[in-house]
Protein backbone atom coordinates (compact mmCIF):
# COMPACT_ATOMS: atom_id res chain seq x y z
CA UNK A 1 0.00 0.00 0.00
CA UNK A 2 1.23 3.05 -1.25
CA UNK A 3 1.60 6.28 1.25
CA UNK A 4 0.04 9.33 -0.34
CA UNK A 5 2.57 11.94 -0.87
CA UNK A 6 2.06 14.57 2.02
CA UNK A 7 2.51 11.66 4.72
CA UNK A 8 5.76 10.58 2.80
CA UNK A 9 7.60 14.00 2.92
CA UNK A 10 6.32 13.76 7.29
CA UNK A 11 7.87 10.80 7.31
CA UNK A 12 10.88 12.15 5.43
CA UNK A 13 11.17 15.23 7.01
CA UNK A 14 10.73 13.44 10.92
CA UNK A 15 13.94 10.88 9.60
CA UNK A 16 15.88 13.57 8.44
CA UNK A 17 15.23 15.88 12.00
CA UNK A 18 16.33 12.54 14.13
CA UNK A 19 19.30 11.77 11.83
CA UNK A 20 20.33 15.61 12.68
CA UNK A 21 19.42 15.57 16.23
CA UNK A 22 21.28 12.53 17.18
CA UNK A 23 24.56 13.57 14.59
CA UNK A 24 24.84 16.77 16.43
CA UNK A 25 24.27 15.13 20.15
CA UNK A 26 27.33 12.90 18.75
CA UNK A 27 29.36 15.83 17.69
CA UNK A 28 28.63 17.59 21.28
CA UNK A 29 29.22 14.71 22.87
CA UNK A 30 32.50 14.85 21.74
CA UNK A 31 32.92 17.77 21.84
CA UNK A 32 32.18 18.08 25.40
CA UNK A 33 34.93 14.62 26.13
CA UNK A 34 37.84 16.31 24.23
CA UNK A 35 36.83 19.89 25.61
CA UNK A 36 35.86 19.23 29.01
CA UNK A 37 38.92 21.19 30.75
CA UNK A 38 37.49 24.47 28.73
CA UNK A 39 34.50 24.21 29.86
CA UNK A 40 35.35 23.56 33.27
CA UNK A 41 37.89 26.80 32.72
CA UNK A 42 35.16 28.87 31.42
CA UNK A 43 32.43 28.00 34.35
CA UNK A 44 35.29 28.71 36.92
CA UNK A 45 35.39 32.13 35.23
CA UNK A 46 31.80 32.49 35.43
CA UNK A 47 31.90 32.13 38.70
CA UNK A 48 34.72 34.23 39.89
CA UNK A 49 32.71 36.97 37.62
CA UNK A 50 29.78 36.22 39.69
CA UNK A 51 31.98 37.25 42.61
CA UNK A 52 33.92 40.45 40.61
CA UNK A 53 30.19 41.68 39.91
CA UNK A 54 28.71 40.98 42.87
CA UNK A 55 31.16 42.97 44.76
CA UNK A 56 31.60 46.05 41.73
CA UNK A 57 27.66 46.26 42.59
CA UNK A 58 27.86 47.48 46.35
CA UNK A 59 30.87 49.45 45.10
CA UNK A 60 28.66 51.32 42.84
CA UNK A 61 25.61 51.01 45.15
CA UNK A 62 27.96 53.32 47.80
CA UNK A 63 29.91 55.49 45.78
CA UNK A 64 28.19 56.03 42.53
CA UNK A 65 30.81 55.34 40.78
CA UNK A 66 29.98 53.53 37.09
CA UNK A 67 29.10 50.19 36.90
CA UNK A 68 31.98 48.92 34.88
CA UNK A 69 34.06 51.14 36.65
CA UNK A 70 33.63 49.42 39.80
CA UNK A 71 33.72 45.85 38.94
CA UNK A 72 36.68 46.78 37.13
CA UNK A 73 38.30 48.67 40.22
CA UNK A 74 37.02 45.20 42.45
CA UNK A 75 38.96 42.78 40.17
CA UNK A 76 42.26 44.95 39.73
CA UNK A 77 42.07 45.19 43.74
CA UNK A 78 41.54 41.66 44.66
CA UNK A 79 44.45 40.59 42.09
CA UNK A 80 46.36 42.93 43.59
CA UNK A 81 45.66 42.17 47.09
CA UNK A 82 46.39 38.38 46.17
CA UNK A 83 49.70 39.46 44.64
CA UNK A 84 50.72 41.39 47.57
CA UNK A 85 49.55 38.70 49.47
CA UNK A 86 51.88 36.02 47.70
CA UNK A 87 54.57 38.10 47.57
CA UNK A 88 55.08 38.78 51.47
CA UNK A 89 53.82 35.57 52.33
CA UNK A 90 56.05 33.71 49.21
CA UNK A 91 59.35 33.15 51.15
CA UNK A 92 57.93 31.99 54.18
CA UNK A 93 55.43 29.56 52.64
CA UNK A 94 58.09 28.45 49.99
CA UNK A 95 60.15 27.63 53.27
CA UNK A 96 57.73 25.37 55.27
CA UNK A 97 56.58 23.74 51.83
CA UNK A 98 60.20 22.79 51.14
CA UNK A 99 60.53 21.25 54.86
CA UNK A 100 56.98 19.77 54.54
CA UNK A 101 58.74 17.61 51.48
CA UNK A 102 61.93 16.91 53.47
CA UNK A 103 59.29 16.25 57.10
CA UNK A 104 56.72 13.89 55.11
CA UNK A 105 58.93 11.43 54.01
CA UNK A 106 60.82 11.36 57.09
CA UNK A 107 57.19 10.68 59.11
CA UNK A 108 56.03 8.16 56.70
CA UNK A 109 59.28 6.05 57.68
CA UNK A 110 59.08 7.36 61.56
CA UNK A 111 54.97 5.91 61.56
CA UNK A 112 56.49 2.24 59.49
CA UNK A 113 58.75 2.15 62.53
CA UNK A 114 56.45 2.41 64.60
CA UNK A 115 54.19 -0.01 63.51
CA UNK A 116 56.95 -2.43 63.32
CA UNK A 117 56.77 -2.57 67.10
CA UNK A 118 53.59 -4.32 66.91
CA UNK A 119 52.03 -7.91 65.30
CA UNK A 120 49.24 -5.75 64.12
CA UNK A 121 51.03 -3.22 62.84
CA UNK A 122 53.44 -5.23 61.09
CA UNK A 123 50.34 -6.87 59.26
CA UNK A 124 49.24 -2.83 58.27
CA UNK A 125 52.95 -2.09 57.00
CA UNK A 126 53.06 -5.00 54.58
CA UNK A 127 49.99 -3.82 52.79
CA UNK A 128 51.64 -0.31 52.70
CA UNK A 129 54.20 0.23 50.07
CA UNK A 130 57.23 2.33 50.56
CA UNK A 131 56.97 6.43 50.12
CA UNK A 132 59.29 6.03 46.90
CA UNK A 133 56.49 4.36 45.48
CA UNK A 134 53.71 5.89 46.88
CA UNK A 135 55.07 9.17 45.20
CA UNK A 136 56.00 7.37 42.10
CA UNK A 137 52.32 5.79 41.70
CA UNK A 138 51.13 9.33 42.31
CA UNK A 139 53.81 11.04 39.84
CA UNK A 140 52.74 8.13 37.07
CA UNK A 141 49.25 7.76 38.16
CA UNK A 142 46.18 8.65 35.82
CA UNK A 143 44.64 10.51 38.60
CA UNK A 144 47.30 12.52 38.56
CA UNK A 145 47.52 12.53 34.57
CA UNK A 146 44.51 13.94 34.64
CA UNK A 147 46.01 17.06 36.98
CA UNK A 148 48.89 16.97 35.50
CA UNK A 149 46.93 17.28 31.73
CA UNK A 150 45.31 20.59 32.81
CA UNK A 151 48.04 22.08 35.67
CA UNK A 152 51.10 20.59 33.55
CA UNK A 153 53.75 23.48 34.46
CA UNK A 154 53.86 25.92 36.90
CA UNK A 155 53.67 28.61 33.18
CA UNK A 156 50.59 26.47 32.24
CA UNK A 157 48.89 26.92 35.86
CA UNK A 158 49.82 30.70 35.51
CA UNK A 159 48.40 31.20 32.40
CA UNK A 160 45.41 29.77 33.00
CA UNK A 161 44.72 31.75 36.02
CA UNK A 162 45.48 34.81 34.25
CA UNK A 163 42.96 33.56 31.22
CA UNK A 164 39.87 32.96 34.14
CA UNK A 165 40.93 36.41 35.38
CA UNK A 166 40.48 37.77 32.44
CA UNK A 167 37.83 36.01 31.45
CA UNK A 168 35.69 36.54 34.84
CA UNK A 169 36.42 40.19 34.22
CA UNK A 170 35.02 40.63 30.88
CA UNK A 171 31.85 38.84 32.12
CA UNK A 172 31.43 41.00 34.99
CA UNK A 173 31.53 44.56 33.32
CA UNK A 174 29.04 43.47 30.44
CA UNK A 175 27.13 40.28 31.66
CA UNK A 176 24.01 41.27 29.92
CA UNK A 177 25.59 41.56 26.81
CA UNK A 178 26.92 37.91 27.16
CA UNK A 179 23.33 36.82 28.57
CA UNK A 180 21.18 38.80 25.71
CA UNK A 181 22.98 36.46 23.22
CA UNK A 182 22.43 33.45 25.21
CA UNK A 183 18.74 33.79 25.67
CA UNK A 184 18.44 35.13 21.77
CA UNK A 185 19.23 30.99 21.29
CA UNK A 186 16.28 30.25 22.87
CA UNK A 187 12.49 30.57 20.96
CA UNK A 188 10.71 33.99 21.45
CA UNK A 189 8.36 32.49 23.56
CA UNK A 190 10.64 31.09 25.90
CA UNK A 191 13.18 34.09 26.22
CA UNK A 192 11.28 35.68 29.24
CA UNK A 193 11.53 32.41 31.02
CA UNK A 194 15.16 31.41 30.02
CA UNK A 195 16.23 34.59 31.54
CA UNK A 196 14.48 33.95 34.76
CA UNK A 197 16.33 30.76 34.75
CA UNK A 198 19.65 32.49 34.44
CA UNK A 199 19.16 34.83 37.39
CA UNK A 200 17.99 32.38 39.09
CA UNK A 201 21.41 30.16 38.48
CA UNK A 202 23.15 33.66 38.79
CA UNK A 203 21.65 33.92 42.37
CA UNK A 204 21.84 30.53 43.85
CA UNK A 205 25.76 30.45 42.65
CA UNK A 206 26.20 33.67 44.63
CA UNK A 207 24.96 32.90 47.32
CA UNK A 208 27.22 29.81 47.31
CA UNK A 209 30.49 31.68 47.27
CA UNK A 210 29.33 33.95 50.24
CA UNK A 211 28.80 30.28 52.16
CA UNK A 212 31.97 29.12 51.25
CA UNK A 213 34.42 32.24 51.75
CA UNK A 214 33.05 32.67 55.32
CA UNK A 215 33.71 28.51 55.97
CA UNK A 216 37.20 29.10 54.72
CA UNK A 217 37.78 32.27 56.56
CA UNK A 218 36.13 30.59 59.58
CA UNK A 219 38.28 27.34 59.35
CA UNK A 220 41.35 28.78 58.21
CA UNK A 221 42.05 31.30 60.71
CA UNK A 222 41.21 28.74 63.77
CA UNK A 223 43.29 26.18 61.70
CA UNK A 224 46.41 28.57 61.72
CA UNK A 225 45.94 29.73 65.78
CA UNK A 226 45.01 26.42 66.88
CA UNK A 227 48.26 24.90 65.20
CA UNK A 228 50.51 28.13 66.37
CA UNK A 229 49.68 26.85 69.41
CA UNK A 230 50.19 23.61 69.62
CA UNK A 231 53.57 24.97 68.37
CA UNK A 232 53.77 23.22 64.60
CA UNK A 233 56.47 24.60 62.74
CA UNK A 234 54.28 24.86 59.19
CA UNK A 235 51.14 26.52 61.13
CA UNK A 236 50.54 29.12 58.67
CA UNK A 237 51.51 26.81 55.38
CA UNK A 238 48.67 23.82 57.08
CA UNK A 239 46.23 26.49 58.06
CA UNK A 240 46.35 27.94 54.35
CA UNK A 241 45.87 24.53 53.19
CA UNK A 242 42.93 24.01 55.65
CA UNK A 243 41.13 27.07 54.23
CA UNK A 244 41.31 26.57 50.38
CA UNK A 245 40.44 22.32 51.07
CA UNK A 246 37.01 24.04 52.53
CA UNK A 247 35.91 25.17 49.39
CA UNK A 248 35.91 21.64 48.52
CA UNK A 249 32.80 20.38 50.79
CA UNK A 250 32.94 16.82 52.50
CA UNK A 251 36.54 16.00 50.91
CA UNK A 252 38.65 19.06 51.90
CA UNK A 253 38.37 18.36 55.69
CA UNK A 254 39.78 15.16 54.52
CA UNK A 255 42.31 16.42 52.47
CA UNK A 256 44.03 19.24 55.17
CA UNK A 257 43.74 16.96 58.07
CA UNK A 258 46.36 14.59 56.94
CA UNK A 259 49.76 16.44 56.44
CA UNK A 260 48.78 18.37 59.53
CA UNK A 261 48.75 14.75 61.00
CA UNK A 262 52.76 13.43 59.48
CA UNK A 263 53.82 16.68 60.66
CA UNK A 264 52.87 16.55 63.71
CA UNK A 265 53.81 12.86 64.35
CA UNK A 266 57.42 14.20 63.10
CA UNK A 267 57.77 15.58 66.84
CA UNK A 268 55.73 13.19 69.09
CA UNK A 269 52.88 10.70 68.95
CA UNK A 270 50.92 12.38 71.31
CA UNK A 271 51.52 15.77 69.88
CA UNK A 272 49.74 14.13 66.35
CA UNK A 273 47.34 13.36 69.01
CA UNK A 274 46.59 16.94 69.66
CA UNK A 275 46.42 17.91 66.28
CA UNK A 276 43.89 15.27 65.61
CA UNK A 277 41.94 16.37 68.41
CA UNK A 278 42.05 20.13 67.30
CA UNK A 279 40.64 19.10 63.66
CA UNK A 280 38.26 17.44 65.08
CA UNK A 281 36.95 19.90 67.34
CA UNK A 282 37.21 22.55 64.48
CA UNK A 283 35.00 20.03 62.27
CA UNK A 284 32.43 19.84 64.51
CA UNK A 285 32.47 23.02 65.03
CA UNK A 286 32.27 23.69 61.48
CA UNK A 287 29.92 21.37 61.06
CA UNK A 288 26.88 22.08 64.11
CA UNK A 289 27.50 25.40 64.51
CA UNK A 290 29.00 27.15 61.45
CA UNK A 291 27.36 25.37 58.54
CA UNK A 292 23.71 25.22 59.44
CA UNK A 293 24.28 29.16 60.37
CA UNK A 294 26.08 29.85 56.86
CA UNK A 295 23.14 27.64 55.08
CA UNK A 296 20.82 29.39 56.97
CA UNK A 297 21.64 33.04 54.85
CA UNK A 298 22.70 31.00 51.77
CA UNK A 299 22.26 27.98 50.48
CA UNK A 300 22.25 24.08 51.41
CA UNK A 301 22.81 21.52 48.78
CA UNK A 302 21.60 17.87 49.41
CA UNK A 303 24.65 15.98 51.10
CA UNK A 304 23.77 12.54 49.55
CA UNK A 305 23.26 14.04 46.13
CA UNK A 306 26.27 16.30 46.64
CA UNK A 307 28.87 13.27 47.53
CA UNK A 308 27.80 11.34 44.52
CA UNK A 309 28.17 14.03 42.20
CA UNK A 310 31.87 14.56 43.89
CA UNK A 311 32.41 11.07 43.76
CA UNK A 312 31.39 11.27 40.05
CA UNK A 313 33.44 13.57 38.71
CA UNK A 314 36.39 13.10 40.41
CA UNK A 315 36.70 9.95 39.20
CA UNK A 316 35.60 11.04 35.14
CA UNK A 317 37.44 14.38 35.44
CA UNK A 318 39.73 14.74 38.14
CA UNK A 319 40.70 17.37 40.49
CA UNK A 320 39.36 20.04 38.68
CA UNK A 321 35.98 18.19 38.55
CA UNK A 322 35.97 17.79 42.44
CA UNK A 323 37.01 21.48 43.24
CA UNK A 324 33.59 22.29 40.34
CA UNK A 325 31.13 19.52 41.33
CA UNK A 326 29.57 21.39 43.83
CA UNK A 327 28.46 24.78 42.32
CA UNK A 328 27.41 22.50 39.08
CA UNK A 329 25.39 20.57 41.39
CA UNK A 330 23.76 23.91 41.93
CA UNK A 331 23.35 24.69 38.55
CA UNK A 332 21.76 20.84 37.46
CA UNK A 333 19.14 21.63 40.31
CA UNK A 334 18.03 24.84 39.44
CA UNK A 335 17.57 24.09 35.82
CA UNK A 336 15.94 20.62 37.09
CA UNK A 337 13.77 22.48 39.53
CA UNK A 338 12.56 25.34 37.03
CA UNK A 339 12.73 23.99 33.80
CA UNK A 340 11.50 20.11 34.43
CA UNK A 341 9.07 20.52 37.49
CA UNK A 342 7.92 23.67 37.05
CA UNK A 343 7.44 24.03 33.78
CA UNK A 344 6.68 20.26 32.55
CA UNK A 345 5.13 18.86 35.76
CA UNK A 346 3.48 22.18 36.42
CA UNK A 347 4.77 21.37 40.40
CA UNK A 348 5.87 24.03 42.92
CA UNK A 349 9.40 23.58 44.45
CA UNK A 350 11.28 25.98 46.59
CA UNK A 351 13.97 26.79 45.26
CA UNK A 352 18.12 27.04 47.04
CA UNK A 353 18.58 30.53 46.70
CA UNK A 354 15.09 31.10 48.70
CA UNK A 355 15.64 28.38 51.31
CA UNK A 356 13.33 26.96 54.24
CA UNK A 357 12.97 27.83 58.02
CA UNK A 358 12.93 25.39 60.62
CA UNK A 359 9.37 24.66 59.36
CA UNK A 360 9.53 24.25 55.94
CA UNK A 361 8.63 27.29 54.58
CA UNK A 362 10.54 29.51 51.70
CA UNK A 363 12.22 32.54 54.10
CA UNK A 364 12.18 34.62 50.85
CA UNK A 365 16.20 35.42 50.95
CA UNK A 366 16.18 36.01 47.22
CA UNK A 367 14.27 39.04 47.96
CA UNK A 368 17.71 40.61 49.52
CA UNK A 369 19.09 40.96 45.82
CA UNK A 370 15.80 41.16 43.82
CA UNK A 371 17.41 43.77 41.66
CA UNK A 372 19.21 40.80 39.98
CA UNK A 373 15.62 39.49 38.25
CA UNK A 374 14.91 43.29 36.79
Amino acid sequence: MKLPNELQNYYIKLILIVVVVLALAILFGFLFYFAIDVILLFFAAVLLAICFHSLGYWVCRYTNLPEKFSVTLVALLIFGLLGLGIWLLAPSISDQIGSLRTVLPQTFDSLRSQLNQYNWGRLIIEQIPPWEEIINSFTTGSFLRQIGGFFSTTVGAVTKILIVFLLAVYLATEPQTYIRGFVKLFPINKRKRAREVISEIGITLRWWLVGRFVDMLFIGVLTTIGLYFLDIELALSLGLLAAFATFIPNFGPIISVIPALLVAFVDSPTKALYVAILYFFIETIESYIATPLIDRETISLPPVLTIFFQLLLGFLIGALGLILATPLLAVIIIVIQMVYIEDVLGDSVVKLSEGEDDEGNSDNRAQIIEHEKT
